[in-house]
């Protein structure tokens, strides 16, 4: 389980509208992924480095029952 540690919009989860893409925003606390939404290892990292599009980390690893 993973925590948001930096607010981001994720560039990989995304629904079209009449206007363009609107991409789910995470703000620091909350869980990645949201509920229902199925993300691989390579996005774990990703998230978890600085090989994203911000540079930096996003996510932190957490354990269950330390998720507000």
């Amino acid at each position: 389980m993973y925590r948001v540690i930096r607010e981001f919009a994720d560039l990989t989860d995304s629904k079209k509208i009449k206007e363009g893409e609107i991409y789910h925003n995470y703000s620091v606390g909350d869980v990645y992924p949201r509920q229902g939404k199925k993300v691989d290892e390579k996005r774990i990292k990703e998230l978890l480095g600085a090989e994203n599009a911000r540079g930096e980390p996003l996510i932190e690893a957490v354990q269950e029952g330390d998720v507000q």
